[in-house]
Formats: structure tokens, C-alpha cells, sequence
């Protein structure tokens, strides 16, 4: 059996004041043909679990260009091109084939092209042919379209929030493919408009609930597979918002009651799934005063990983202002900061301008004597199994707080991005960290408590207030009941 497999992956803010070319996939990850590592990246995890069935002798693997560009603005039309048509002439010279699996985000968005996974996934099955099996893994804070449902044969969306099951999710998607291209099962998917946008995350109830019980349905009464797709709120696309995918075996009927069925239960939740989201200097001062540490504050709408710059200055200047002692930031993102830090030296002391260069709504820069406490040339941060560029980084120290200053934009993943640059996070009575909730997996086993700041600005955090222009349904809270008018 031959099995095709590339991966081309980012998310878009259509708000956000980047944007993003070839440069900024070079910088994140991008391994041509035969050059993916053991190791899986985020959207890549298909490639792995592929080659375990090379090397068990099951498929003959042809591998394509795998590319991850950290979320960000609008993908130039350009890059989009060049990207897209290097997978598909990898996938003609492989021609013919049984199966294509590729490793998506799903809420991708370039110059002209609202839908890029679409347009792929419609190109591949135009070349592939119709008895192909066609199968992709997707982000949940994605756009699920009709585009993509009807070129698809199997579709796997990571359940958790944060994405700590990507490995899996890849797994999942390389086996049902697998499983549909020898004749053992007949995928018949089935997918509920659950009309709700909203941040849900799984690490608390009722998503930890809601996503034990779905993992356990797998399996049985020829289900094969669930999947919630969240949506990604920072985009002005038509398919904003939540869905579910059901996929059985051959049992379209009783998937379509079932997907309704847990998309209206994931309705249900609408506005209680997410934590306290606290004002920053109320998160300060709780963490301030909390008996031990480390505090971790997650300043959420700072987010990289939701496609703003992250080199917010708000939380870092108000902890100074307030005085406090053993504050880590991180990681923030300068590399005109960081350039001068590594001109200057460990142990240097500067006047330095750092933060605040490219949102009116993110505070001013910081101008400070500052202490540079480590360099280090090619930083790295661990997620999972994976690893996470952080490109030249520095350490400083000014007053009572340590930021870590990097020059590849990446949220904050795991406490070794401090560690990594000289910064014990353990020693430290509150950690600032620049993401929603990805951070949890390996922030909350040593934190003593978990808050979550709101700075308001950076990231457009309303769906009532975005502004959106092309939706082209009801979502709520946009609207209150957007399923009033549904003949049930």
C-alpha cells in the first residue's frame, strides 16, 4: 500500500498587525522530504505514526514537505502558492497512491484564500483520485468547512485543551486511514453546527467531563471516532465556531442523532467553561499574597500561540510598579532586544528598550537599567514530545522581575523556556507566562496555584465586539439563541 504524507500548518488572526510569509515557516519548522524528525511537531504527528507502519513493513511511505509557521497575520498569497503547490507536485510524483494522510491545522487563511486547508485537501483529491482515502488531523481552534468534509475521509481533531494528545490525534487519523484503505471499515462522517464560539478548555470542568466520555464512546457500537472542533475566535471567516464530527462505521443515521445529541450538550456549557479571568492587577496582588510559590499567571491574550505579536509590556510594568519580588515573565518577544542583549553579554549592564514595538494596545515599551543574566544562541522550549523554537533568547533582570526575551515568537509551553535560560522557576514566588491554557500541562504540576489575567487589547477576545463581516450563520454569544429557527 502506498501512503502519501505532508504537513502545512499555521494559524491566521485576520486582527492581528502581522503578517506572514515563507521567512516565518523557516524560522518555526519546516523539514523538506525525508528530513522530519523523530520527534513530531504539533501538526506533524501524522508523520511519525506513519513510519512505525514503514518500519513494520504495512505501507510503503512517500514522505512531502512538512511546515509549521507560528500562528500569526494573514499568510501572504506568494507563500500560500509556493507552499501548496510543492505538496501537490510531491503528491503527483508519487502517483499512484492508495492513501493520503496530511497533518493540518485548519484555521490557515491567506491573501485571497479564506479556506487554504480546503483548497488543499480539494487539489489532493483531484490528483489522488476518488478511491483514494483521503484523511487529515486538525487543531480543534479551527474552521471546519463543507470543502473540507467533502474531500475527506477521516478526520481527527485533538480532544484536549491544552494539546497535549496531538501525538495521538496523528496516531488516530495514520490508523482509520489505514484501517479504511484495506477494506475494514467504511468511514461515514457526520457533523453538527454547534453555532457557539467560546474558549473551552479541558484541563477543568465541564470539558474534562464532556472529553473522558467521548474517548470512551470510541470504539464501541461502530463509532470510530469524535472529534470537537472549537473554533478559533481571532478569524473573520463564514465557518466561525464550534462542531462536532462523528465518524462511524458505515452508520451515517446514528451519527448524525449522536452528533447532535453531544453538540447540544457542548452548547449547553456556553459561557461556564472557562476559568476566572481576572484583571491583571487583582491577579498581581492574589498571586502576591498567596503564602507560597510559584504563582502562575497566564496572560492570556498575549497569546503567540493566538497569532498576536506577544511582546505586551502591561503585566510586566504593572509588576513593577507594584514593587513585587521573584517575578519571572516570559517568554516576550524582541529580537531587536535580544540582538543588543547578546551584543553586550552575560553579566552586562545596559540601558535597554525592550517590548511594546507593535500594538498601540499592548503598552509602551520598558525603558530600564537592566542586568542581562544569560544569552543563549538558538533557545528552545519543550511541548510535550515535541520542541519549540524560540530562536536567540536573553534573560534580564530589572528590579524584582526576570523576562525572558526571544526573537522567535512562541508562547510559553513548559517552565524549561526560564530554565532553559538560567532562570530557576521553581525559586520564584510568581511566573507570568504569555499563553490561554497550553501552558497548563507542565506549569500546574509545579505551580501552587493557576490564575488567569485579562489584559484587554492585544487579542480580539469577544465575539460580540470583533466585527466580524463574513460570518454567514448565527453564532452565539453573537446572538442568544442562534438555533431558535431550527426545525428539530
Amino acid at each position: 500500500m502506498r501512503v502519501f504524507c505532508a504537513s502545512i500548518a499555521t494559524e491566521t488572526n485576520t486582527f492581528a498587525p502581522l503578517r506572514t510569509d515563507f521567512i516565518e515557516f523557516q524560522q518555526s519548522f519546516y523539514a523538506p522530504p525525508g528530513a522530519h524528525p523523530e520527534t513530531p511537531t504539533l501538526c506533524s504527528a501524522v508523520f511519525p505514526a506513519l513510519r512505525k507502519r514503514a518500519r513494520r513493513g504495512e505501507i510503503e511511505l512517500i514522505e512531502g514537505t512538512a511546515t509549521w509557521a507560528e500562528p500569526g497575520g494573514l499568510v501572504n498569497a506568494k507563500t500560500w502558492a509556493r507552499l501548496r503547490d510543492e505538496v501537490l507536485d510531491q503528491l503527483r510524483a508519487a502517483l499512484p497512491v492508495d492513501a493520503v494522510v496530511l497533518g493540518l491545522h485548519g484555521a490557515m487563511m491567506a491573501d485571497g484564500t479564506d479556506d487554504c486547508e480546503g483548497e488543499l485537501l480539494e487539489a489532493a483529491r483531484r490528483i489522488a483520485g476518488p478511491d483514494a482515502v483521503i484523511g487529515a488531523s486538525f487543531d480543534p481552534h479551527s474552521h471546519l468547512t463543507a470543502k473540507r468534509v467533502a474531500n475527506l475521509d477521516v478526520l481527527t481533531v485533538f480532544k484536549e485543551f491544552p494539546h497535549t494528545d496531538f501525538v495521538e490525534a496523528g496516531e488516530a487519523c495514520a490508523d482509520l486511514v489505514l484501517r479504511t484503505a484495506r477494506g475494514e471499515i467504511r468511514p461515514a462522517m457526520s457533523v453538527f453546527d454547534i453555532r457557539m464560539m467560546d474558549v473551552l478548555p479541558t484541563s477543568r470542568q465541564p470539558m474534562r467531563g464532556f472529553v473522558d466520555r467521548i474517548r470512551a464512546m470510541e470504539g464501541e457500537d461502530g463509532i470510530l471516532s469524535i472529534s470537537l472542533v472549537h473554533g478559533f475566535m481571532a478569524a473573520d471567516v463564514a465557518d466561525l465556531g464550534a462542531k462536532i464530527v462523528v465518524i462511524t462505521d458505515d452508520r451515517k443515521a446514528e451519527g448524525e442523532r449522536l452528533a447532535r445529541e453531544l453538540g447540544m450538550e457542548v452548547f449547553s456549557f456556553r459561557g461556564r467553561a472557562r476559568p476566572e479571568f481576572l484583571a491583571p492587577r487583582e491577579a498581581l496582588a492574589r498571586a502576591a499574597a498567596h503564602e507560597r510559590g510559584p504563582v502562575v499567571i497566564a496572560d492570556v491574550w498575549d497569546n503567540p500561540g493566538g497569532g498576536v505579536p506577544g511582546d505586551s509590556t502591561i503585566m510586566t510594568r504593572l509588576a513593577l510598579d507594584m514593587g513585587l519580588e521573584g517575578v519571572a515573565v516570559g517568554p516576550l518577544w524582541d529580537p531587536m532586544a535580544v540582538r543588543l542583549c547578546h551584543a553586550a553579554g552575560k553579566g552586562a549592564h545596559l540601558q535597554l528598550r525592550f517590548g511594546g514595538k507593535t500594538s498601540a494596545v499592548a503598552g509602551d515599551p520598558i525603558d530600564a537599567e537592566v542586568e542581562i543574566l544569560e544569552t543563549v544562541r538558538d533557545a528552545v522550549q519543550s511541548f510535550g514530545d515535541s520542541i519549540v523554537p524560540l530562536g536567540d533568547a536573553a534573560a534580564i533582570r530589572v528590579g524584582g522581575v526576570d523576562v525572558v526575551l526571544n526573537s522567535n515568537r512562541a508562547q510559553g509551553f513548559s517552565p524549561d523556556l526560564f530554565s532553559n535560560l538560567g532562570i530557576d522557576p521553581l525559586s520564584k514566588k510568581i511566573l507570568i507566562v504569555k499563553s490561554t491554557n497550553h501552558f497548563y500541562g507542565a506549569f500546574a504540576p509545579i505551580a501552587s496555584q493557576v490564575l488567569y489575567a485579562e489584559v484587554k487589547g492585544p487579542y480580539p477576545s469577544d465575539p460580540r465586539t470583533n466585527g466580524y463581516t463574513k460570518l454567514t450563520r448565527p453564532i452565539w454569544p453573537v446572538v442568544e439563541n442562534p438555533h431558535a429557527e431550527e426545525k428539530v
